[in-house]
């Protein structure tokens, strides 16, 4: 297995750009597999009373944000597993907000959702384990715009990381 490294800045999507500046390190297993331990060390410190806060009117729970990580992360990586397969079937883009209102993360306590995460975070590292460079750098449309394997999975890291940010400043 050789070392994930950081894509060219040519190969991300400008609206992903400043997500994967916010993944840390060169290696994105490494950078996958660390961001478990912060989001966990997060979520543990969140009182079941704040599991269904949202800090404004029309703003997602702390419930729906893990769950549109978690959905998010899916959506990246079938598009990761698609785009390594040498697959250019053009890819739609997604509607986060539809996703996060069907999602009944109502009916769900955090710790079932850390498991989803979890499992997962360790499905999309075990996608991304064993990709050669060349399918981690086949360039694919999604959402309108050209994107390799690698990207995205520098996106996904960086995705998970901006999330957590926004639940420790505006949640907590």
């Amino acid at each position: 297995m050789e070392v994930i490294t950081r894509p060219l800045e040519s190969d991300i999507p400008s609206y992903y750009l400043n997500y994967t500046k916010l993944a840390e390190g060169n290696d994105l297993i490494k950078t996958l597999d660390e961001s478990n331990s912060i989001t966990l060390d997060l979520l543990k410190n969140i009182p079941v009373s704040k599991e269904d806060y949202a800090y404004a009117a029309g703003k997602w729970s702390i419930k729906q944000v893990m769950s549109h990580i978690i959905d998010s992360e899916r959506v990246f990586a079938y598009r990761a597993l698609r785009f390594s397969r040498r697959d250019a079937t053009v890819l739609p883009g997604f509607e986060e907000n539809d996703y996060a209102e069907n999602a009944n993360v109502s009916g769900r306590n955090l710790d079932d959702i850390k498991n989803e995460y979890l499992a997962v975070r360790d499905s999309t590292i075990q996608l991304y384990r064993y990709m050669t460079t060349d399918m981690l750098d086949f360039k694919g449309f999604a959402n309108e715009v050209s994107v390799t394997a690698r990207a995205i999975g520098w996106i996904i890291a960086g995705h998970n990381v901006h999330h957590c940010n926004v639940i420790k400043d505006r949640y907590l």
